[in-house]
C-alpha cells in the first residue's frame, strides 16, 4: 500500500539492519511516547532524496514499537500510487475499514457502516459515511445535512474535513494511531491542504508520519511550522562513509563464513591479488566488493542494495545452496569486479539493469511502462492479445494458460526488484503492481517506437472503458483521457475529462475539478455544444470558488453565447445570473442589476422556479448592497415565500438569512433578530455548520448595532468556535475580524490590535488579498482610537493598496474614505490637507460611479465634515458652500432610502483637523452598509464589516 519512492533503488532488504539513523529513531519514539503519555496529537516529517530509506526507516520504527505497543494501530498510504485529489486518503482510509481488493460494493458500504458506527455509537452516523464515502469511492445515501450542501461545494468540503477529523479522532479514544502518508511531494494540492488541517487540529493520541522527497518543502515552504511545536521536520542526510561501509558489508553477509563447519564461500583463486605474490585470501566480505558499492551509492542506501542487484547480474557474485539454517550463501568472483560492467552513475545503473532483461521480460515491462506508474494484470493479459485473431474455438484453457504465463513473469519481475505488488488492487480481477524504480521505466518508454506505443495505448484505453470502476474516479477517467489523447482522440480524451471534472467536484475537490475541466475543454473543441456549456457553468463555478474572477467570467460568457446559439433560456438565464453575482461581487453594482435582470427575465420564459427564486433573491441582495431597504425587502420576501412552496430548507433559511441583513439595516431590529433566530434553528436542525456560524454572526452584528458589546462578543466567540472546528481560515479571520471591531468599538483598542493582527496572518499566509486589505483597514481604525497615527496611516494605506489590486470598487471607496478622515486628523502632518480632499473626491467618484448611493452619502457627510472642521478652510467661504450642498445631498439620499443618518453614524469618533482639535460627536470612521451578500456561493467580505457568507 505504500512505497518507497525511489527512483533507483528500493529500500534495503530485510536481512540489513538499519543503520546510522539511531536519531532520527529516537525522534520518532520521543513522538509517540508524547502521544501516549498526553493523549495529544504529534507529527513527524521525514525528507529525504529517493532511496534515502525514509520508508525503511518508518518500518523499522514501527516493527520496534509494535513489540512493546501493540495497542498502536497503524494505517499507511501513498500519494505516488493514486493521482486523484485525495489519493492518499483513499489508501489510508481503504486500509483502515480492511476494503479487500474485488470486494462487493454493497459488502464494502455495510463493511463501513458497521465499523463507524462502532467507532462513533449513534452520533450522525449517516453523515460520517456519505462524506467518508466520497474519499473511498463508495456513495451513500444522503441526509438533511448531506441535502443542504449539495449545492455548496465550499461548505461541503469544510464539512468533510471535519467529519474526517472527528471520525479520526472518536477511533482514537479506541487505541492509539499511527497515520503514515508517503510520497507526499506527489501528493495534489487538495490532499495536503486535507493533511495540514489535521496537522493543525487533529487532538486525541494521533501520531502523523510524513514521508516525502524535498519538492514538498518547495511547494509548501512553510510546512515544517504547520502544528507549530506538534511538528518535527527530520531531513534525513546520506549515510556517513563508516555507516555506509557497515551496511555494505550486512548486504553483502551471504559471502562471508558463518561458522566451522560453513564452506569458505569467497572464490579463493579470485581473492588473490596476481599483482601482488605475497598475497593471501582472507575470509570475510571482501573490502574491494565493499569500496565498489559505496563509491557508486554516495552514503544511499537503496544504491548500496542496487549495486549488490547488479553484482549478481554480472556474475561478480554467485547464488548457492542455502546453508544448513536455509539462509543465503554467494561466492564472490573477484576477478570478474575489474571486467564487469558496473555503474558509475545512476543512469548506467539503469541501462545496466534492463539489459539484464529477456525478450519477454523487457516487452512485458515497456507494456506495464506505457500504462503508468501503477499497472494492472488484466490490462498486461489485454495488451498481449492485441492484434490477434481469435482461435477456431476459444477454449478456457488458452486464457489460463497465457494467464499463468504473465503472473509467473510478474513474479519473477518482482523477485528481482523491478516491480512490486500491491496488497489490494483497483479493479476486481487483476492484481496492481507498481514499478520500484521510476528511471527504469522512463527509460523503457524512450526505449519503445512510437507505432508500438500507439498500439499499446489503443489497447490500454479499450481495457480501462470496459473497467466499472473507471466511471467513477476522476484518477482513472484522467488516466483513460491519457491514452486516448496519444493515440488523437482528443475529442473522447476531452470528453473523459470533463467526466473526471464532474467527479473531482462532486467530492468537492476544486481544485482539481478546475484542472480537468480546462484541459477537456480544450481537447473538446467544438464538439458536443450541450456537455460544453454544462462544463462551462461547472468551471466557472469551481474558479469562482478559487478566486479567479476573470477566468470564471470568461467561462460563464462563453456559456452564455453557446446558449443563446441553441436558444436554451434556462442555461442562458444562468450564465446571466453567474455574471450577474460576479459583477455584485466586484462592485459593479449596475452592471450587476443588468445581468440579473436579463437571467430573470429567461428562467420565468422557462418556467424555472428554482432559478427564478435564487435570482430574486440576488436582485434583493443587491437592492441592500445599494442601501435601497425596502426594495430589497419586496425582492427578499417574495424569494422566500417561493423557496417555502418549493421546501427546500436550506434555501429557506439561507433566504431567511438575507431578508434579516435587510431588516437589520432598515433598523427593523426586533424582525431582524427573529428572522436570524429562525434561519439559526433551521440550520442547526440540518447541521449546516456553516450555516449555524453565518447566523451567530449575524447575530452578533445585530447585538453590536444595539451596543450590546458584551453579548455580541459571546455570539462571535461562538461563531469562531465553529468556524475553527470546521477548520474554515478563511471564516476563522472574518470573524475575528469583527471581534476586533467589536473591541473597539467598547473602548479596547489595545485588545482590539491583538485580535486583529492575529487575523491580519491568518489572511497574509492564505493569501487572501480581500479578507487582509479588510483587516488592515480595521487595524487603521483602532490604531487611531489609540492615538498612533503612524501606525494607522501605515495599515490605512496598505488596505487601499489592496483594494485597488482586487479591483473591489466599493472597498476601495471605503477604505479612500477612511484614508482622508485619517488624513484630515493629522495622519501625515497639517501639510496634507489637499492630500484629504483629494481621498476624498475619489471616494465620491467611485461611489458615483457604481450607483451605490448609500456609501455616496456617508463619504458626503465626512467631506463636509472634513470641510467645516479643518482650519485650513475655516475662512473659506466656497468650501463651506460645499460642504452644506453635500450635506444636503447626504440628508436626501437618507430620506429616500428611509435610513436615519444618527443610527448609520453609530461608530467612535475620530479627531479631525490638526492634532489635539477636537471632532464634532457625529462622525464615524466608517458607517458599514451591512453585512455582505449570502449566496449559494461565497461572496467577499462586506465593506465595512467583515461578515460570513454561505
Amino acid at each position: 500500500m505504500s512505497r518507497e519512492d525511489s527512483a533507483i533503488g528500493a529500500a534495503p532488504p530485510a536481512l540489513a539492519p538499519l543503520i546510522g539513523r539511531e536519531a532520527e529513531l529516537s525522534a520518532l519514539a520521543r513522538a509517540l511516547d508524547a502521544v501516549e503519555r498526553e493523549r495529544s496529537t504529534r507529527t513527524v516529517t521525514l525528507v529525504g532524496p529517493p532511496g534515502i530509506g525514509k520508508s525503511r526507516l518508518v518500518r523499522e520504527f514501527l516493527e520496534r514499537r509494535r513489540q512493546g505497543s501493540a495497542a498502536l494501530r497503524v494505517t499507511s498510504g501513498s500519494a505516488g500510487d493514486m493521482a486523484s485529489a485525495y489519493g492518499v486518503f483513499t489508501r489510508l482510509l481503504r486500509a483502515r475499514f480492511g476494503l479487500s481488493d474485488g470486494m462487493d460494493k454493497d459488502a464494502a458500504r455495510a463493511e463501513v457502516r458497521s465499523q463507524v458506527a462502532h467507532v462513533m455509537g449513534d452520533r450522525k452516523v449517516g453523515d460520517v459515511i456519505y462524506f467518508l464515502g466520497q474519499f473511498i469511492g463508495l456513495a451513500f445515501g444522503d441526509s438533511p445535512l448531506t441535502r443542504a450542501v449539495q449545492d455548496d461545494p465550499a461548505q461541503a468540503d469544510l464539512i468533510r474535513r471535519a467529519v474526517l477529523k472527528a471520525f479520526l479522532e472518536a477511533d482514537a479514544v479506541h487505541g492509539p494511531l499511527c497515520l503514515v502518508f508517503e510520497d507526499l511531494h506527489a501528493a495534489h494540492d487538495d490532499s495536503l491542504a486535507l493533511l495540514r488541517y489535521l496537522i493543525e487540529y487533529l487532538t486525541g493520541p494521533v501520531l502523523i508520519v510524513c514521508a516525502a522527497r524535498p519538492e514538498l518543502l518547495t511547494r509548501q515552504d512553510d510546512w515544517g511550522k504547520v502544528g507549530d511545536r506538534r511538528h518535527a521536520l527530520l531531513e534525513l542526510t546520506p549515510l556517513g562513509e563508516a555507516a555506509a561501509a557497515e551496511l555494505a558489508r550486512a548486504l553483502l553477509a551471504p559471502c562471508a563464513p558463518r561458522g566451522s563447519d560453513d564452506l569458505v564461500i569467497i572464490d579463493v583463486v579470485d581473492v588473490v591479488d596476481a599483482k601482488r605474490p605475497d598475497s593471501q585470501p582472507q575470509p570475510g566480505v571482501p573490502s574491494e566488493l565493499v569500496e565498489a558499492a559505496c563509491s557508486f551509492a554516495n552514503g544511499n542506501p537503496a544504491l548500496l542494495e542496487q549495486m549488490v542487484r547488479i553484482c549478481h547480474e554480472q556474475g561478480v557474485i554467485e547464488e548457492l545452496s542455502p546453508d544448513s539454517a536455509g539462509g543465503p550463501r554467494w561466492r564472490v568472483h573477484l576477478g570478474k569486479l575489474s571486467t564487469a560492467r558496473l555503474p558509475m552513475t545512476v543512469e548506467d545503473a539503469v541501462n545496466v539493469r534492463l539489459a539484464a532483461l529477456d525478450h519477454d521480460g523487457r516487452q512485458l515491462l515497456e507494456q506495464a511502462a506505457t500504462i503508468g506508474p501503477v499497472f494492472w494484470s488484466g490490462a498486461l493479459f489485454v495488451l498481449g492479445r492485441a492484434g490477434c485473431q481469435a482461435p477456431e474455438l476459444w477454449g478456457e484453457e488458452q486464457s489460463d494458460k497465457d494467464l499463468d504465463r504473465i503472473n509467473a513473469a510478474l513474479r519473477s519481475l518482482c523477485d528481482r526488484g523491478y516491480l512490486r505488488k500491491q496488497s489490494e488492487s483497483s479493479f476486481a480481477g487483476s492484481d496492481e503492481y507498481v514499478f520500484v524504480h521510476a528511471k527504469e521505466r522512463e527509460a523503457l518508454q524512450k526505449r519503445m517506437s512510437a507505432a508500438a506505443q500507439r498500439r499499446y495505448h489503443h489497447a490500454i484505453a479499450e481495457w480501462l472503458e470496459q473497467q466499472v470502476a473507471v466511471r467513477a474516479s476522476e484518477e482513472f477517467l484522467a488516466e483513460l483521457a491519457t491514452h486516448r489523447e496519444r493515440i488523437g482522440d482528443a475529442v473522447r480524451a476531452g470528453l473523459s475529462l470533463l467526466d473526471a471534472g464532474d467527479v473531482a467536484r462532486g467530492r468537492y475537490s476544486n481544485a482539481k475539478a478546475a484542472e480537468y475541466y480546462a484541459r477537456g475543454l480544450s481537447l473538446l473543441g467544438d464538439a458536443h455544444v450541450a456537455r460544453r456549456i454544462d462544463a462551462l457553468h461547472d468551471y466557472g463555478d469551481v474558479l469562482q470558488l478559487a478566486g479567479r474572477i476573470d477566468d470564471a467570467l470568461a467561462a460563464f460568457r462563453e456559456m452564455l453565447t453557446l446558449a443563446y446559439r441553441l436558444d436554451n433560456r434556462r442555461k442562458g438565464g444562468a450564465a446571466h445570473n453567474r455574471i450577474g453575482r460576479l459583477y455584485r461581487e466586484s462592485g459593479s453594482l449596475d452592471e450587476a442589476g443588468k445581468h440579473l435582470t436579463t437571467a430573470l427575465r429567461l428562467f420565468e420564459g422557462a418556467r424555472d422556479e428554482r432559478g427564478i427564486a435564487s435570482t430574486i433573491d440576488d436582485i434583493g441582495k443587491l437592492h441592500w448592497l445599494r442601501g435601497e431597504y425596502q426594495e430589497a425587502l419586496k425582492w427578499l420576501r417574495d424569494a422566500l415565500a417561493r423557496r417555502e412552496r418549493m421546501g427546500d430548507r436550506r434555501s429557506i433559511a439561507l433566504s431567511l438569512n438575507n431578508l434579516g441583513l435587510a431588516l437589520q439595516d432598515s433598523g427593523e431590529f426586533k424582525q431582524a433578530l427573529n428572522t436570524f433566530e429562525r434561519s439559526l434553528a433551521i440550520r442547526r436542525e440540518i447541521s449546516d455548520l456553516l450555516g449555524v456560524m453565518m447566523s451567530l454572526n449575524n447575530l452578533g452584528m445585530i447585538a453590536q448595532d444595539q451596543r450590546d458589546h458584551r453579548h455580541a462578543l459571546e455570539l462571535f466567540e461562538e461563531a469562531l468556535e465553529v468556524a475553527r472546528q470546521v477548520g474554515d481560515r478563511n471564516r476563522t479571520a472574518l470573524i475575528l475580524t469583527n471581534i476586533g471591531g467589536t473591541l473597539y468599538r467598547s473602548g479596547d483598542p489595545d485588545e482590539a490590535v491583538r485580535v486583529l493582527q492575529q487575523a491580519e496572518e491568518l489572511c497574509d499566509g492564505l493569501g487572501d488579498r480581500l479578507g487582509l486589505a479588510e483587516v488592515r483597514r480595521a487595524l487603521g481604525k483602532a490604531y487611531m482610537l489609540r492615538g498612533d497615527l503612524e501606525k494607522a496611516r501605515d495599515s490605512i494605506s496598505r488596505a487601499v493598496d489592496l483594494f485597488a489590486s482586487v479591483r473591489s470598487k466599493v472597498h476601495l471607496g471605503i477604505a479612500l474614505r477612511t484614508l482622508g478622515e485619517i488624513t484630515a486628523a493629522g495622519g501625515w502632518g497639517s501639510a496634507h490637507t489637499k492630500s484629504a480632499r483629494a481621498y476624498f473626491a475619489r471616494s465620491v467618484s467611485i461611489f458615483e460611479e457604481t450607483g451605490n448611493e448609500l456609501e455616496l452619502a456617508r463619504t458626503f457627510q465626512a467631506y463636509a465634515r472634513f470641510l467645516t472642521t479643518d482650519r485650513s478652510f475655516v475662512a473659506n467661504m466656497a468650501a463651506r458652500r460645499e460642504a452644506v450642498a453635500m450635506n444636503e445631498k447626504a440628508e436626501a439620499i437618507f430620506g429616500r432610502l428611509k435610513v436615519t443618518s444618527v443610527r448609520l453614524e453609530d461608530e467612535p469618533t475620530l479627531p479631525t483637523g490638526p492634532p489635539g482639535q477636537s471632532a464634532p460627536t457625529k462622525s464615524s470612521v466608517n458607517a458599514s452598509p451591512g453585512r455582505s451578500p449570502t449566496s449559494e456561493e461565497p461572496s467577499f467580505p462586506s465593506p465595512g464589516r467583515a461578515s460570513t457568507s454561505s
